[in-house]
């Protein structure tokens, strides 16, 4: 299994939306690092939801629920969309300036790469933000 990040504005996507919406279709990614990172996730991969800007905090815990395909508002078929499922709500949100300040997650995408929609989370760092939240999957 892989672990990944995505981030939403909340204002345009939350994760209480998401929890009502029970599934989404992640598309209008137009980043092709973002887009490659897509495009690796398999079913049943584990994706942490992010509130950028507004926030700024992991909220959530994703599924793949659909591997990628041509993304369906754009004919440029250089862009993929995948489905998520929510899979379930952190007990304790983890901020950015939390992540930023614990030495085991220094190297996350989030920090390293902060304008990436999509990013890569290796299996210590997923492991750590469920310790950091309280969570348990």
């Amino acid at each position: 299994m892989n672990y990944w990040l995505v981030k939403s504005e909340p204002f345009k996507y939350s994760w209480e939306q998401f929890l009502k919406d029970k599934k989404a279709v992640w598309d209008g990614v137009r980043n092709y690092a973002a887009r490659n990172n897509m495009r690796a996730m398999k079913k049943g991969d584990l994706v942490f939801f992010y509130h950028s800007n507004e926030g700024l905090e992991i909220v959530g815990i994703a599924k793949v629920s659909k591997e990628h395909y041509q993304d369906p508002t754009t004919d440029d078929t250089a862009w993929s969309v995948v489905e998520l499922s929510p899979f379930k709500t952190l007990k304790k949100p983890i901020s950015l300036a939390e992540i930023k300040s614990d030495k085991k997650l220094s190297d996350m995408q989030i920090i390293k790469l902060s304008r990436l929609s999509v990013s890569a989370v290796k299996q210590n760092e997923f492991d750590r933000i469920l310790e950091l939240s309280e969570t348990k999957v």
